[in-house]
């Protein structure tokens, strides 16, 4: 039987939180063909260590082992923005990356944020499907990365309007 488990990541979770960002990320930059462009590779630990200072990071767990992570900070007009999220291959398919998903929701509802942002490639059918599974949409693509990136929205309140998800996220 699996058991998973969503926490705060601590300073204690340096380690664990790189290694499943460079494992994650390596894939992605293998997928994407392009690893020069993906800057979670050149991501240190004390990089790891301010983002668990000021934003806020879960740490998936999957019988007590550290196996996935999800980074995601406020930004004006109310949108959480999702960055790092990350699945270590052997324990993808196992519902870490939905449990992290969640834990972040429900984080973003009781902050009363109205939605929540990322960033994906839009060349990675597997992201994009498992983004869309968790209520994104497209909002809209760039190549300022130098290659197709996705803008990938999920609103949580009903009351969104008409926001500028671009300009929200290009000003964080």
């Amino acid at each position: 039987m699996k058991h998973i488990e969503v926490r705060k990541a601590t300073r204690e979770d340096v380690l664990a939180v790189s290694e499943i960002t460079a494992e994650a990320f390596h894939k992605y930059a293998l997928e994407l063909g392009m690893p020069q462009l993906v800057g979670a590779l050149r991501e240190t630990p004390k990089d790891v260590l301010s983002d668990i200072t000021h934003k806020r990071v879960y740490i998936g767990l999957l019988n007590g082992e550290p196996v996935g992570s999800i980074r995601f900070e406020v930004l004006d007009g109310g949108v959480g923005y999702i960055s790092r999220f990350g699945v270590k291959l052997i324990a993808q398919g196992c519902g870490i990356g939905h449990a992290l998903m969640e834990a972040v929701e429900e984080k973003s509802r009781h902050l009363g944020l109205k939605a929540l942002a990322l960033h994906t490639s839009s060349r990675m059918i597997g992201l994009v499907r498992f983004y869309y599974g968790s209520g994104f949409f497209v909002h809209s693509t760039s190549n300022a990365r130098g290659y197709i990136r996705a803008l990938m929205v999920r609103e949580l309140a009903e009351d969104v309007g008409e926001m500028d998800y671009e300009k929200i996220v290009d000003g964080k």
